[in-house]
This record gives structure tokens, C-alpha cells and sequence, in this order.
């Protein structure tokens, strides 16, 4: 059963359900007649809020995609909104990526879904999104995007990684520079994380292995993806080197689609550049739900 909160006045409505004794919550905007449904997971240190850009509804996913007619539900991930607290059940990432699962079922159960389910992902949130769509019962997602992810981080960032590792919960200087530099891109208002900022579960800061388990699991996914490097990330390499880095570990998916998206900082949703990103990706998932095969240049691989 799920609770739904019709007093919030964001993009969406917020909405609590039970998945196996654990709270899940989630933003959920609503299309008529949806052509899709998009599961948004966001990264680190904040929560679903991420993508309702707070006081800027132009720069909204929640309100652009239901305008363009999908269903969007904005997953608080493990350990964040609703299962906050709930850690020590959810520390394993089999039981986050289950808890997943549950939980996008849970509030999809009595909604249409339209052609499919494609996942949007952001930073850490991409962690368990590639965890989702590598696993079995992501063979049928239409698809997923990637943002603000890699495999090397920015050179900029590696002493501010090592320090937010021994304590995820606190966010130095050196790393928020790093996520929110340079400031120009985004609106004042929400820069360095203003209305949006969450404490973070501690397993964030323990995933010890992870860019081994990725390349190895992103080799399993078999839907098409969309990678996204912000002009001016400096959490992980951008440009094309980065693009290409990751590129390379994706060798099962029948299109690959990479993207620079320019005038944005690693926060992606919530730069200035927000509405143009998220109709190009819109744009890439309509393009999935149409079964539209991978142009030559998109490097796509499952049909070789």
C-alpha cells in the first residue's frame, strides 16, 4: 500500500510504500496517457528532490517529461528519504538492488506503464542503476542513462575522494568545489546544494572494489544506454576521453549513445543548461520506446 502526500508542491507528489518492512519514497509525476515511465535515481548526498529543480520549474525533469508524456518516479534511493535509518538492512548492494526493484514495482503496480521502463541515473546513482540493468530482470528496461559517472576521477577531486571515503557523512570543501564549480552554471539559488542536500547513507563511502565490478557488470547490460559527461565535470575525467572510458565497457548493449553536455557542472538537473539536457535524453528515451535501432556511429554492439 502506499501514502501519497497531495500538499507538496513540487512537480510531482510524494509518495511512501512498503517494500519488505522497509519505507520506500519517491516523487511521482504522472502523464495522462503515459508514453513511458522513468525511474530517476539521484546521486549522492541529496535525494529525489534533485530532479524537481527547487524554485526553477523550467528546469524540472519531473515537470518537462510529464509534459512530454512520461510518467516519471523519482526513487529515494536506499538509505535516503524514507529508508533513512534503515542502513544496516540495506548495506549489501544485492539487498539495495532488490529493495530497487520492489520498490519501482510497488509504486508502478497499479499505473500504466506505457511501452517500458527506462532508468535515469545520476553520479552514485548510477552505481545501482548499472547494478538494476545488468541484472536479469533488467532485460526489459527500454533503456538507461548514465550521468556524472566514470571509472577514473578528475585529478582535481582525488585528495577530496579519499577524505569524503573515511567520512561519507560530512562534505568538505574540496570535494563540494569539485561538485559545484564552476558556480556560474548553476541558478545562485541552488548552488552548492540549497534545498536539496541529504545526509548520506555510510555505505556510500564503502564500495571498495566497484570500478572492477563495473566494467564487469556493464558488460552484462543488454538494453540501450546513454552516457552523459557535463562540460565542466570535475568529480570524474570528461571530455572525450572520459566519454570514450566508459564507452568501452558497455560491449553488449545494442546502442551506445555518448554526450557533452555543454555549460553544465557535475550536478547536471540542476545547472542552467538543466532543460536542454533533459530533452536531449528525453528525446533518446522516445527513440527507445520506438524500438529505434543504433545508427553506425553509435558503436552499438549487441547485434555483432
Amino acid at each position: 500500500m502506499t501514502s501519497t502526500d497531495p500538499e507538496l508542491a513540487t512537480g510531482g507528489h510524494r509518495e511512501v510504500a512498503d517494500v519488505h518492512g522497509i519505507p520506500a519514497s519517491a516523487l511521482v509525476a504522472e502523464a495522462a496517457r503515459p508514453r513511458a515511465v522513468i525511474v530517476a535515481l539521484h546521486g549522492g548526498a541529496t535525494t529525489s528532490t534533485y530532479f524537481d529543480h527547487p524554485g526553477h520549474p523550467r528546469l524540472s525533469l519531473l515537470r518537462t517529461a510529464a509534459m512530454a508524456g512520461f510518467t516519471v518516479v523519482a526513487l529515494d534511493r536506499p538509505g535516503y528519504g524514507s529508508s533513512a535509518g534503515h542502513e544496516e538492512r540495506l548495506r549489501e548492494p544485492e539487498r539495495r538492488t532488490d529493495f530497487a526493484f520492489a520498490a519501482v514495482d510497488t509504486f508502478l503496480k497499479e499505473r500504466d506503464r506505457g511501452l517500458g521502463v527506462f532508468l535515469w541515473a545520476h553520479s552514485a546513482g548510477c552505481e545501482l542503476t548499472v547494478r538494476m540493468a545488468s541484472d536479469p530482470r533488467g532485460g526489459d528496461l527500454l533503456g538507461v542513462e548514465l550521468a556524472g559517472t566514470g571509472r577514473t576521477h578528475h585529478p582535481k577531486v582525488l585528495t577530496a575522494m579519499d577524505e569524503w571515503r573515511r567520512d561519507p557523512g560530512r562534505t568538505r570543501p574540496n570535494l563540494r568545489r569539485a561538485l559545484w564549480d564552476p558556480p556560474h552554471v548553476y541558478p545562485p539559488d541552488v548552488y552548492g546544494g540549497r534545498g536539496i542536500g541529504a545526509g548520506s547513507p555510510s555505505y556510500e563511502g564503502h564500495r571498495e572494489g566497484w570500478q572492477d565490478e563495473f566494467e564487469r557488470l556493464a558488460g552484462r547490460v543488454t538494453v540501450p544506454v546513454h552516457i552523459t559527461l557535463a562540460e565542466y565535470e570535475q568529480v570524474w575525467m570528461n571530455g572525450p576521453r572520459g566519454l570514450a572510458d566508459l564507452a568501452s565497457m558497455f560491449t553488449g548493449t545494442p546502442r551506445l549513445v555518448l554526450h557533452e553536455q555543454a555549460g553544465a557542472g557535475h550536478n547536471t538537473s540542476l545547472s542552467r543548461t538543466a532543460l536542454a539536457y533533459h530533452l536531449h535524453v528525453l528525446a533518446f528515451v522516445e527513440e527507445c520506446a520506438l524500438g529505434v535501432p543504433a545508427l553506425p556511429s553509435e558503436r552499438g554492439r549487441g547485434d555483432e
